[in-house]
């Protein structure tokens, strides 16, 4: 990475988008403290970690960035799958709920969450 980068955020997506995923982890860790008040970064930072699988180390990303933009549907929908990858039911049913309250005509929580609640 050579020179000064004055979007960083534009430069972390750039790096995702090339599939540079651990790079781009690296690179969010540094800028961090920048983004602290960022929802958006956040959610990028824990969309890598569920890219990668690693839906645990995403979660509290997800969480971060929903205690700064507590009605952001795409946040709600990418933790409803983290918690369906964990398997934690109870998690993901409660995700669903929100994301009803903010878009009741969202079909798909819907039928996700009667999914969960037969179960």
């Amino acid at each position: 990475m050579a020179g000064f980068i004055i979007h960083p955020k534009r430069h972390l997506q750039k790096l995702i988008n090339k599939g540079e995923y651990i790079e781009a982890i690296e690179y969010a860790k540094s800028i961090e403290k920048k983004f602290e008040s960022d929802s958006d970064f956040w959610f990028i930072f824990g969309s890598v970690y569920f890219i990668l699988d690693d839906a645990k180390k995403a979660l509290p990303y997800f969480e971060k960035s929903l205690s700064l933009k507590d009605d952001d549907v795409e946040t709600l929908i990418i933790k409803t799958n983290a918690h369906l990858f964990l398997e934690q039911k109870d998690e993901a049913i409660q995700c669903c709920k929100r994301i009803i309250q903010i878009e009741p005509d969202n079909y798909e929580a819907h039928g996700l969450l009667e999914k969960l609640e037969n179960i």
